[in-house]
């Protein structure tokens, strides 16, 4: 496989932690399972900003930004049972990034990282 593109981001928690009083920008954002697993969590402000983080990194390894039908709650950052991040799409997003790399066979790799007050993401397309 042949590097597409990487991206990263890096966000202050106390500025996500602002917009989580607002239901509208959780909706916008994030997922039903990523909402589920970050209230489930100790630090559910720094499980949303890593979240957050992730999907702004995602968008610049495509290369789009958050754009041209690549919404923000059909990037899906879950993890494995070993506690490993991974990037789902869905819906539109998913068939977009399909048509940008032009192959249905990609592979997404993603970092995610957080302190007291930033949190940061990093992740790169093969393809």
């Amino acid at each position: 496989m042949k590097l597409y593109g990487i991206g990263t981001d890096i966000v202050k928690v106390n500025r996500i932690k602002k917009l989580l009083k607002k239901d509208k920008f959780i909706t916008r954002i994030f997922n039903n399972e990523e909402i589920k697993r970050c209230k489930r969590t100790k630090n559910f402000h720094n499980c949303f900003s890593k979240r957050f983080a992730a999907k702004e990194a995602f968008s610049k390894a495509l290369g789009t930004g958050i754009s041209r039908g690549i919404n923000f709650n059909e990037i899906i950052i879950l993890n494995e049972n070993n506690g490993k991040p991974f990037i789902k799409l869905m819906n539109k997003t998913k068939k977009n990034v399909e048509k940008k790399l032009r192959k249905k066979k990609y592979k997404i790799s993603i970092s995610l990282s957080d302190e007291d007050k930033y949190a940061v993401a990093f992740v790169t397309i093969s393809i």
